[in-house]
């Protein structure tokens, strides 16, 4: 059995919506200091739907897989919807990443969220 799903190794061959957005209504970085990883996502909202998404991920394979999955998850989505993003979920879209690699797919939750409490502090909302 290999040790990353097809999926895995699709979104880290072919990251979608890699880069950073000019002016992002919301960012949000996270890192994870025992292995290193930082996720840092971009949010351009437009009448609380995500418009577009960005993300730079400093990490492993799947760090990288986590953060392009979870961006193509909450694109175009309301920020009521955003904010139902689990790792869980990212780690089945990816088709599962090995025990010892889930601490990613926390970080893409991770910086989702704290992208959209960016967004929220700047907007003066709870």
């Amino acid at each position: 059995m290999a040790l990353y799903s097809e999926k895995v190794m699709d979104h880290f061959r072919n990251p979608r919506n890699v880069g950073s957005i000019e002016n992002a209504d919301g960012i949000g970085e996270v890192g994870n200091g025992k292995c290193g990883d930082i996720m840092k996502v971009y949010l351009k909202i437009d009448d609380d739907i995500v418009s577009d998404v960005k993300f730079e991920t400093f990490g492993c394979g799947s760090a990288i897989a986590s953060s392009s999955m979870a961006t193509e998850m909450i694109k175009g989505k309301p920020i009521s919807e955003v904010l139902q993003l689990t790792n869980q979920a990212v780690t089945e879209a990816l088709d599962g990443l090995p025990a010892h690699k889930l601490h990613c797919s926390v970080l893409a939750e991770e910086a989702v969220r704290a992208a959209v409490q960016d967004y929220y502090d700047k907007k003066g909302k709870e």
